[in-house]
């Protein structure tokens, strides 16, 4: 199992070291484009804030997603990687996340004039964040083991319901909502689409640095927390 997991960590350190060095090239570039993208007639400046904030709503759902995953796999084969991959999801989730919300209200405060309203979007927005924060704080909390992991697998699980309600909502409310529609193909404007769609590359990038360097430090707490309790025993 030592050897197992050891061969696991040197592998996921092999991948994060390039990719660290991609990410930070790729985040020039992008910096670079978005310094040149246009600015908007209607929202001035702060609507180059849509380079940042979309691409940081993809990386809180693609590490929620990670999370329940890593629960369906713990569930199935009772492997404590996929535990470990499931809480790693999680945790750069609710970062995204945490950044997102942050950004958003920025924005908001520019194009409607104050920083928050409950909007079917963002409400749910802030009830994912709260379901995905109270698993952290369920881990956090508990004394791990076996039991701790089947919940909070279950639960990350149950909470992905909440990512396609996330973004179909504005769909659903059929344009009662104050949160712009979902961008879709031809959406962007003229010198916009480049900026974008670097921005979500980079971003991505740096979610999966993120997710193995994440990864790789909670392989190393269960090597730990495993070697301290033999030496008790």
């Amino acid at each position: 199992m030592v050897e197992v997991e050891r061969t696991l960590v040197e592998r996921v350190a092999g991948l994060r070291r390039p990719l660290g060095i991609a990410v930070c090239a790729v985040f020039v570039v992008y910096a670079w484009l978005v310094w040149q993208a246009p600015v908007d007639r209607v929202q001035g400046i702060i609507q180059k804030i849509l380079y940042v904030h979309p691409p940081l709503a993809y990386g809180a759902y693609l590490g929620f997603v990670f999370a329940g995953v890593g629960g369906v796999g713990y569930l199935r084969s009772g492997r404590e990687v996929w535990d470990h991959w499931a809480l790693s999801g999680a945790e750069v989730g609710v970062l995204f996340c945490t950044l997102m919300m942050v950004t958003g209200p920025i924005w908001a405060k520019g194009t409607w004039g104050h920083w928050w309203s409950w909007d079917p979007r963002l409400t749910l927005t802030l009830l994912l964040w709260f379901v995905y924060l109270s698993y952290l704080l369920l881990r956090g909390f508990s004394e791990g083991g076996a039991r701790t992991a089947r919940f909070a697998s279950v639960y990350a699980i149950a909470g992905t319901l909440l990512i396609p309600l996330n973004y179909f909502v504005i769909d659903l409310f059929q344009g009662r909502s104050l949160h712009p529609e979902n961008l879709e193909r031809g959406s962007l404007g003229a010198g916009m689409g480049w900026p974008f769609l670097v921005g979500n590359v980079a971003f991505f990038l740096a979610f999966v640095y993120l997710l193995l360097l994440r990864f790789e430090v909670e392989i190393g707490r269960g090597r730990v927390s495993r070697g301290s309790d033999e030496a008790v025993a």
